[in-house]
């Protein structure tokens, strides 16, 4: 096998899906669903769609356990034609996700895969090193692998979603990083956590603002923004993790950070209009 341009470490899920007019209350009551369905989920699975349709050689690194979940998420990124790498696992990341029409979201865990003993590191090491970057996204397989991944020397990306500038299991990742992505989600000022970001070594920092489109700071430290493309909104889940595979692809191709952010927005608005994380899950699922 020729080297990946990109090695993704972390969650590939099988999720349901729920359609609410509203998210739940804390009160019992009851609500009916608008739409309901299946499909493949996790933040790494997302990345590693959207970097394979891009045309960027990707390989996905993910823990599935021998479970008819698990037969799903595997049999869905091989057809979908993602090259991957599974570790083993006692059960498959499962998620239920409530979520409403405008991209409000509230996401139940309901398995989630350990860390495993470190047997193929040498192996996962050597790829690493191999690769042009590294993405390692939160979960507890990838925060082992962070000390393994920043002895190659290789960039590291990672993606702490909606970190709230306090978070302990955030902070590894960060503190490794070439490049932090994030969303506005939980952040009061998201320019002054990305200047903080950057001040403290990284290369990039972005933080996306859905509708409103993204912020991101550079290593001089200037601040560029990008608006989001108009289009019409099936289901939300996946377009940050598409954002930054856009961003990384562009970046790898040698372009300036504002054409790379216009590249992630772009590559964001196609994954709106499909209920899977990615067009390629729409021919498999």
């Amino acid at each position: 096998m020729s080297p990946a341009s990109v090695f993704i470490a972390g969650p590939a899920s099988w999720n349901t899906i729920v359609v609410l007019d509203r998210l739940p209350e804390p009160v019992p009551h009851m609500q009916f669903a608008e739409d309901t369905w299946e499909t493949v989920g996790g933040t790494s699975a997302g990345k590693a769609l959207a970097l394979t349709g891009l045309g960027r050689s990707t390989l996905l690194y993910a823990l599935t356990g021998d479970d008819d979940a698990g037969a799903r998420v595997r049999d869905a990124l091989t057809s979908a034609g993602v090259p991957t790498r599974w570790g083993r696992s006692t059960v498959t990341e499962r998620h239920l996700n409530l979520m409403t029409r405008e991209g409000g979201r509230v996401s139940l865990y309901l398995a989630s895969p350990s860390a495993t003993d470190g047997e193929d590191d040498a192996e996962l090491r050597a790829i690493m090193a191999r690769a042009d970057a590294i993405v390692l996204d939160l979960a507890a397989e990838p925060l082992r692998l962070l000390p393994l991944a920043r002895e190659t020397g290789r960039p590291v990306w990672v993606d702490v979603h909606d970190y709230d500038g306090d978070a302990d299991f955030h902070r590894p990742f960060i503190e490794a990083a070439d490049a932090v992505f994030c969303n506005a989600d939980r952040l009061a000022d998201p320019v002054a956590f990305l200047r903080s970001v950057v001040s403290a070594g990284a290369g990039l920092a972005v933080c996306t603002l859905g509708a409103e489109g993204a912020v991101a700071v550079d290593a001089a430290g200037e601040v560029h923004r990008v608006p989001a493309i108009p289009v019409e909104v099936v289901d939300t889940n996946g377009a940050g993790d598409t954002f930054l595979a856009g961003v990384l692809d562009a970046r790898l191709s040698g372009l300036s950070v504002p054409d790379a952010l216009h590249a992630g927005s772009r590559t964001a608005a196609a994954v709106l209009g499909t209920r899977h994380l990615h067009p390629l899950l729409d021919a498999v699922l």
